[in-house]
């Protein structure tokens, strides 16, 4: 409904005078002078000058009644002056159309603009007298011109809208990709100031991002090789070559790559501006992984080389006819073989480890009695204790103490420790096997203590590592250094077991694996 619908035509008057006091004010407010009114259009000033004519003419009959004075009749004066007041009755009916027909005009002239504002209509000018139709039509005109203008500003507006979400949309994605990179990532301007600075770099380099974007990297507790580093990067020519450098901080290596990153449009006059992205990807693990394989194969050829080389020179002398008589040639017959069993120990040693450690080892568990299997392994070793002249104790629980393994694997493994220390137990020394069973932890723990040379206590944290074997015991017993590499595999890694060793130079050693009980 538009806004003279919503007044009953007894109020239009006033809605009216309302409406027209309102224009001229904002009228005022906007030109800084009034502006002219409706009424005093052309049509309006002929009605005005129409109106003064019967009023001219009755002052003027007025003026000839007085100066004719008294010498009229009665009936005379009578007449001029009812003809004087008929005729000011004219003036006032000529005035009162007038101003009614003006108003018609107005309002209807108002009710087309309304309404052409409301439901944006076409041109009507029904009931708009011909002077206010070319203001209806200017009108009309203006009101299209600036509904055109809105609708150009909205649609701006919207799609204005539109590629500001997207914006924040893609920003977003870009900060949860890099804040996802475990690798730490910062981004600097062409000042040095931090722009970027993802998660990692928290603890990476000690940075709060929320706390260090747009500080100058000067500022802010990053190493100093590594801002020098950015600072060299940036000072450099070309923004786009990009760069590799180890750098390391404190314990850790990091492999950073630096690179340019465009931060404004290029100025021919003054080059391009370019900040610097660098990536720090830490290479700790890989190095170490390298230098272990570095060692590993320089240890196995090592081991490898010793006995070949044995094996080697004994059957060049076999060769050449050195050994002549049964004894030299049973001796040299014997070395060949114990070098030959040492290179398929240390052969089968490696791939049991290597197979264990990759996962695809075969196992087969089942329900085994350990004192079954420790007693197996003791009766293997005894003939070895028993040529040192060296006592083995059994000391076994009962048979029904079971444990869910490989037979074949912890057999190994018990057996690996009876002869090293029967290895390493100088002659006529002991060595004591025992079985206890924890009801409470439901755990097996079987102890191997032998009464030898005892370990060095800087050497025992390194004593299950591959190759690794003490250097003072070294020449009482030859070796791979796989051995007890390879029991903790067996016992740890396949069966969640746990093994341990305590030792005292010169009193002996104790080695106890320990095993979850089954059932």
């Amino acid at each position: 409904m538009t806004r003279l619908e919503e007044r009953p035509w007894s109020q239009a008057r006033e809605w009216e005078d309302e409406e027209l006091a309102r224009d001229a004010a904002a009228a005022r407010s906007d030109d800084g002078a009034a502006a002219p009114m409706a009424g005093e259009s052309p049509r309006w000033k002929a009605a005005a000058i129409w109106a003064l004519a019967p009023v001219a003419i009755s002052a003027l009959w007025l003026a000839w009644a007085i100066i004719r004075g008294p010498a009229g009749s009665a009936a005379a004066t009578r007449l001029e002056f009812g003809g004087i007041a008929i005729l000011a009755l004219i003036a006032g009916a000529i005035v009162w159309l007038s101003e009614q027909t003006r108003r018609r005009d107005l309002l209807a002239l108002r009710y087309h603009l309304s309404r052409g504002e409301a439901e944006g209509s076409t041109l009507d000018a029904t009931g708009v007298g011909v002077e206010l139709q070319p203001v209806l039509r200017s009108a009309m005109d203006h009101a299209a011109s600036l509904r055109e203008k809105i609708r150009r500003i909205e649609g701006t507006q919207q799609r204005s809208g539109l590629e500001r979400r997207l914006a924040d949309l893609q920003r977003q994605q870009v900060d949860a990709i890099v804040n996802g990179i475990s690798d730490a990532v910062l981004v600097t301007d062409e000042f040095d100031r931090l722009l970027m600075a993802n998660r990692a770099c928290e603890s990476v380099l000690g940075l709060k991002p929320a706390e260090a974007l747009r500080k100058p990297i000067s500022e802010l507790s990053i190493d100093d090789g590594l801002a020098r580093m950015i600072r060299q990067s940036r000072e450099a020519d070309g923004g786009n070559v990009r760069r590799h450098v180890e750098h390391t901080l404190g314990e850790r290596i990091y492999e950073v790559t630096l690179s340019g990153v465009s931060v404004q449009q290029k100025d021919e006059s003054a080059g391009a501006k370019h900040g610097v992205l660098a990536v720090l990807r830490d290479v700790t693990r890989e190095k170490e992984i390298a230098k272990a394989k570095s060692d590993f194969v320089s240890k196995v050829a090592h081991e490898l080389r010793t006995p070949l080389s044995s094996i080697k020179a004994y059957v060049e002398m076999l060769v050449d006819g050195e050994a002549t008589d049964e004894k030299t040639l049973r001796e040299y017959y014997e070395i060949i073989q114990t070098s030959s069993e040492r290179l398929s120990r240390l052969i089968d040693n490696m791939l049991n480890i290597s197979r264990i450690e990759s996962g695809t080892v075969r196992v087969n568990k089942e329900p085994v009695s350990m004192a079954v299997v420790v007693k197996e392994a003791a009766d293997v070793a005894r003939p070895q204790a028993e040529a040192k002249q060296i006592k083995l104790d059994v000391e076994l629980t009962p048979v029904f103490y079971q444990v869910l393994a490989d037979r074949d694997m912890i057999y190994q493994a018990v057996l690996n420790l009876l002869s090293n220390a029967v290895k390493y137990t100088k002659d006529g020394g002991g060595v004591t096997v025992k079985m206890a069973v924890m009801e409470q932890d439901r755990t097996v723990t079987i102890s191997v203590s032998d009464t030898g040379v005892g370990i060095p206590e800087q050497d025992l944290p390194r004593l299950f590592e591959k190759f690794f074997r003490v250097e003072a015991n070294s020449k009482m017993a030859k070796g791979t250094g796989l051995g007890l590499n390879l029991v903790k595999h067996l016992v740890e890694t396949v069966h969640g077991g746990r093994i341990n060793v305590t030792s005292q130079v010169g009193s002996g050693s104790t080695f106890s694996m320990t095993l979850p009980l089954h059932g």
